[in-house]
């Protein structure tokens, strides 16, 4: 087996196994990014997603910059939680991977 065709596999096998162990994580695959925003807070770099024909951000935590995902295709786990913003309660997806399909 060819080592490309394996990893993806493996990949998919682990966020598979990822979503089974807990209930509230979601899986989806092959999601086009519309727009990502990375900005500093404290040590951390927030990355936010938006993903195409989808209104919630997605968002994640890094120590460094990136490459820019706009455009790009991308495999993603994440669960929903709520975050308080001027006095607005909003929805918005917690991503605890994110692999470029």
């Amino acid at each position: 087996m060819p080592s490309l065709i394996k990893k993806t596999l493996t990949s998919k096998n682990a966020a598979q196994k990822l979503v089974k162990k807990h209930d509230k994580l979601t899986h989806s695959e092959s999601m086009k990014v519309i727009s990502h925003v990375q900005r500093e807070c404290d040590d951390w770099i927030i990355n936010t997603l938006m993903l195409d024909n989808i209104d919630v951000p997605f968002k994640y935590k890094r120590k460094k910059l990136y490459q820019s995902l706009q455009g790009q295709r991308v495999n993603l786990t994440y669960y929903p939680e709520t975050e308080t913003i001027a006095g607005f309660t909003i929805e918005v997806m917690s991503v605890v991977r994110i692999k470029i399909s």
